[in-house]
């Protein structure tokens, strides 16, 4: 009786796809070298990047947008005033002649007085490396790469968020959009045994209690853009992968930025380690590079590239 109760309740929060096997660990596009040359430039700052360091925040943007610039058609910053002072989103864009955008995004600041390097550089850094790999593509659709600010507390589901503005610009100007893609703490694994944990008690039997996988959230009521996606990523085999859909009873399913385009009824998915339920660093000061695998977040921008350019 009590498994029976645990099921039903498991189909009401989610659904779940199992684990891919026969996974590839060989980088081809990928350059570690570039990935590690970004972290250590967005965590190495003097003060930590919170919304109370504006200036700190200002450089990181700064080195965002110079990042952008080498590969992109267009960059931009898209300002905006909280409190009486001036915050900014980065955008670098490429394929500008084409109508229909997929946006992906990650937010650059952190949690108080934290060097952030799970979260949420490992997901600024995977935008800086699509952005590289995927300039050199002929896409069907434009591209808007988005990093955000004020993602964190006190911010977090307000409408100050970075990705709050960002998603109500394009709403507001009816800029037709195919999908979101938003890349969440994408850096720490462990394969020891009991080193995952999950929202509800036994999801473990279908995801497993290693922490070496990387995660595609969806909405309960996705639509085709994150349906199309997820069948992609999960295709692709280079890192261990598994699915969830969801919706905001499950703790955790709606915790970033993909929040602000589900609620504009955009199609967006979260692409994540799964944040607290594996690292133990979130939002502490244990958050700092030497923690982080950069061979798996490599594979995990390949595989986002492979599948991002397959795209219909």
């Amino acid at each position: 009786m009590r498994n029976l109760c645990f099921i039903i309740l498991l189909a009401t929060f989610v659904s779940c796809t199992h684990s891919q096997n026969n996974t590839k660990t060989t980088l081809q596009f990928t350059d570690t070298v570039r990935v590690l040359n970004d972290l250590v430039n967005i965590t190495n700052t003097q003060k930590p990047r919170n919304y109370k360091n504006i200036k700190t925040l200002d450089s990181v943007a700064n080195y965002i947008k110079s990042e952008f610039i080498k590969v992109c058609d267009t960059t931009a910053f898209q300002n905006f005033d909280v409190e009486n002072k001036t915050y900014r989103n980065v955008i670098g864009s490429i394929g500008i002649e084409n109508k229909e955008r997929i946006i992906i995004g990650a937010h650059y600041d952190v949690y108080g007085n934290h060097t952030g390097a799970d979260d949420n550089a490992s997901g600024v850094v995977g935008i800086l490396e699509l952005a590289r790999l995927l300039s050199k593509e002929k896409l069907n659709y434009r591209i808007d790469f988005v990093a955000y600010t004020l993602e964190e507390p006190p911010f977090f589901r307000t409408a100050q968020m970075g990705s709050a503005i960002h998603a109500n610009y394009l709403n507001e100007n009816k800029i037709p959009v195919k999908g979101m893609i938003c890349l969440e703490m994408i850096g720490y694994y462990n394969d020891k045994p009991n080193s995952q944990e999950n929202p509800i008690p036994g999801m473990s039997l279908i995801y497993g209690n290693k922490a070496d996988y990387i995660t595609v959230v969806q909405h309960k009521n996705s639509g085709e853009f994150s349906d199309e996606f997820n069948e992609l990523f999960n295709s692709k085999k280079i890192i261990k992968t598994e699915s969830l859909k969801g919706n905001s009873m499950l703790p955790g399913v709606d915790f970033s930025d993909h929040l602000n385009y589900w609620n504009l009824n955009y199609d967006a998915v979260m692409i994540t380690n799964t944040a607290f339920y594996r690292n133990k660093n979130y939002h502490k000061k244990g958050d700092v590079l030497s923690t982080l695998n950069l061979h798996k977040m490599a594979l995990v921008i390949e595989q986002l590239f492979l599948s991002i350019k397959s795209l219909k």
